[in-house]
């Protein structure tokens, strides 16, 4: 890298840092909030040949630290984004309000105070935010910090529901008077609180309980007051609930929202194109109960070798006004979120499996797009309608694979011609997929197979079928179509942005190739292209998994923004979710921008909606991640629970990851993920090193990498913490000690504190220092 040198009309980095905190907090600014080499070059009148050195000098305090990439504009490292999650916990000698973030990562520093600012002229609706309320804000920074450090103030977006649990475990009964109180979260494993005589309520020994902790005594355990019985953990929905009420998932609708969604009425063809007679059909997995896409093709007639393509999306617009109560309840949720035994749909069944579900032989209303392709797959041209359709058949992926592969069944057979085109217009689609690169990881999923009184019976990986990529194809090609639309209309919109890796996991994805013999060079930009070279090279090698584990960890976090800044993964410049505006509030926004950019009704997205955009997205990201949480630790629960009566058992698996105070290995069979202590590896020390995602015995050169594999016993199950402990039974591959400070590629040690851990038989660790961690 070349070091920049300071120049006449260079700004130094403080200016850099410090025009950069300024620049993103203030409203309205031409450049939207998106500060990069352009927007500084431009401030600092840099031109010429100083535009160079300023490129390396940025990326020079990004690879530091003192700047970091988001939404691929610059922010000062550290500092507060735009829309946070915070909880307020008091007041100031002037009786405002304070609050702080609620998710902080405290090797940033200390975690920053945003004064909290409620317009006192401004009419709202509802309960005013105040202690203990955790709330979305809209942050900016004080310039004229009184405290000697950044300050921030914020405006409340929305008061999130109270939670209504502080814990949640299983209550037992003691013989005698009250009980004890056994948390499920894995964290708070071994730590249990008394609950005395009079506070257990009506919980009965096994239940599910929420409860609030009381004051801590001096001696002995926590005691804990029943506020809420849950029911019986024996029960098949038990595990789910957990999820439910843990991450205080919203599964009651409003009786508002229940009331409209029965006295809502069928929509009519009124103002609607006539679609009926057109072969829709849907295809969704077999125990689908809403479907909300349907597809059809049929050649060009003016283009040889060209397709037209139509996706048909359930119409919930039509239904769920903007403002409404509907509305009010679906925003809050998100998204829907799936269980294994459940699903907590984000509108009532009344519109989600009835009025909006696109079932066969029924007329529904829907919003369509017409799509062209060429013969090089490209989409030459597309157009949107507002339409009444009736799907000619619901089909299952299986069932419409085995149809093309020549063995249809009853209800395939009278559509095979319908079927044929589908197939025909897909590979037609592919070579413009192919000639893309999206992002290919290999890494396949499981699913979870439910007893009927809600037990794990088995796990399976479901194939992958040309019938699943050909819906996924279609769908891609109408999301871009929505914000190509869209963008065109000028219309504001919520995206589905997807950033480019960061410098830091580039270089560190870098140090970790050339360890399996890769060479990457460190700072180079890379592309999907560049990626799926790299996995389609350790293909069918040893490495293969590890190096899509690692390739996956690299990758940024998708969102729901107002700012485009492209679909890294799919290789996208402009990416809109459109397709499953049943159980996804982004595609509902999508369509109402539709349908007001486009004239097709007057349940468009309103003035209101539009101004607060910005926080919608932000909202429904943050309820994606909770959801996502919530799924995964149901799974990890269903599967502790399905293998707590296998301990000691031997399994096969893979190391699936590597920390400095071990390993966590993924099982083959059931994909369950269990903890190996480093301090249980074996009569040794094990010193982590980070690039090579690797623990090495500092003695004997014992070595456990990410993405070997191995054979363990399992130990313990906690199936309500949804946490296995596993005992190593392979031995490590071979490799040479690793001495006290230097890796075994020999690095200094890469812990943040530069503090050499290392792990022994014992449990405890030492370090480099003599002291205790």
């Amino acid at each position: 890298m070349i070091k920049p040198k300071k120049a006449a009309g260079l700004p130094s980095r403080e200016e850099i840092i410090a025009f950069v905190a300024r620049e993103k907090t203030l409203p309205g600014a031409q450049h939207g909030g998106k500060i990069g080499k352009r927007e500084i070059a431009k401030a600092f009148g840099i031109t010429g040949d100083q535009r160079i050195i300023l490129k390396h000098l940025l990326k020079e305090m990004e690879a530091d630290g003192a700047l970091e990439k988001r939404n691929r504009g610059l922010s000062k490292a550290n500092t507060l984004p735009p829309v946070v999650l915070a909880d307020i916990k008091g007041r100031d000698d002037d009786g405002e309000l304070y609050a702080y973030p609620a998710e902080w990562d405290e090797a940033a520093g200390k975690r920053p105070r945003i004064d909290v600012h409620i317009p006192r002229k401004l009419k709202v609706e509802g309960p005013v935010a105040g202690v203990g309320d955790r709330v979305l804000l809209r942050v900016e920074v004080n310039h004229t910090p009184e405290r000697g450090e950044a300050a921030y103030s914020g405006r409340v977006i929305k008061i999130l529901p109270k939670a209504r649990v502080q814990i949640l475990g299983i209550y037992r009964a003691d013989v005698g008077k009250g009980g004890r109180l056994l948390p499920i979260d894995k964290r708070s494993r071994g730590l249990e609180y008394i609950i005395s005589e009079g506070d257990e309520g009506d919980a009965q020994d096994g239940d599910l309980v929420a409860v609030d902790t009381a004051r801590a005594t001096r001696m002995g355990p926590p005691h804990a007051v029943v506020r809420e019985v849950l029911g019986s953990i024996k029960s098949e929905r038990a595990v789910s609930l957990i999820a439910i009420h843990s991450h205080n998932i919203p599964n009651v609708f409003s009786a508002n929202a229940l009331k409209a969604a029965e006295a809502a009425k069928p929509a009519t063809l009124n103002g609607r194109e006539d679609w009926r007679h057109i072969q829709l059909l849907t295809i969704d997995p077999p125990d689908a109960k809403d479907h909300d896409d349907a597809v059809f093709a049929e050649k060009d007639p003016e283009v040889e070798g060209g397709y037209i393509v139509s996706v048909a999306i359930a119409d919930v617009a039509a239904y769920v006004r903007s403002g409404s109560a509907l509305d009010r309840d679906a925003l809050e949720r998100g998204n829907s979120v799936y269980f294994p035994d459940r699903v907590v749909p984000m509108l009532p069944e009344r519109i989600s499996n009835d009025l909006c579900s696109l079932k066969g032989g029924e007329d529904r209303p829907a919003l369509a797009v017409r799509m062209h392709l060429g013969t090089d797959g490209r989409k030459t041209k597309h157009s949107f309608h507002r339409i009444m359709m009736k799907s000619a058949g619901k089909l299952g992926y299986a069932q419409v694979q085995r149809a093309i592969d020549g063995a249809p069944d009853d209800v395939t057979l009278p559509l095979m011609a319908e079927l044929k085109e589908l197939y025909a217009a897909y590979e037609c689609s592919k070579k413009a997929r192919d000639a893309r690169q999206p992002l290919e990881l290999d890494l396949p999923e499981r699913k979870l197979i439910l007893n009927p009184d809600g037990t794990v019976a088995r796990v399976s990986i479901p194939e992958r079928l040309d019938a699943h990529k050909l819906i996924e194809e279609f769908m891609i090609l109408a999301n871009v179509a929505a914000a190509e639309t869209l963008e065109a209309k000028s219309s504001k919109l919520i995206y589905r942005a997807h950033d480019e890796p960061s410098l830091e996991k580039l270089n560190a994805l870098s140090e970790f190739l050339a360890s399996i013999g890769i060479k990457l060079a460190k700072g180079q930009v890379l592309k999907p292209e560049q990626f799926n070279q790299i996995l389609q090279r350790v293909k069918g090698t040893e490495n293969e998994h590890l190096v899509n584990e690692v390739v996956l960890r690299s990758q940024a976090q998708a969102e729901y923004t107002t700012q485009n800044y492209g679909h890294f993964g799919l290789n996208l410049r402009r990416y809109a979710h459109f397709t499953s505006p049943i159980r996804r509030y982004a595609d509902l926004v999508v369509h109402r921008a539709l349908i007001r950019a486009l004239h097709l009704g007057d349940d468009g997205l309103s003035d209101a909606e539009i101004i607060i955009l910005p926080d919608i997205a932000a909202q429904i990201s943050i309820a994606e991640r909770r959801a996502m949480a919530a799924e995964r630790e149901t799974t990890d629960r269903l599967i502790a629970q399905f293998l707590s009566d296998k301990v000691g058992a031997i399994f096969s698996g893979r190391i699936a990851g590597v920390t400095r105070v071990g390993l966590f290995v993924k099982l083959d069979d059931t994909g369950a993920d269990g903890f190996i202590p480093a301090a249980t590896l074996g009569a040794d020390y094990f010193r982590y090193d980070e690039v090579s995602h690797e623990l090495v015995g500092t003695r004997t050169g014992e070595t456990h990498r990410l993405g070997d594999r191995v054979q363990v016993r399992l130990v313990e199950a906690a199936p309500m913490a949804g946490a296995l402990r596993f005992e190593m039974i392979s031995e490590g591959r071979s490799s040479k000690p690793m001495s006290a400070g230097k890796s075994a590629k020999g690095r200094r040690d890469h812990s943040p504190t530069g503090v050499v851990r290392q792990f022994g038989p014992r449990g405890r660790s030492a370090t480099k220092r003599g002291r205790k961690p």
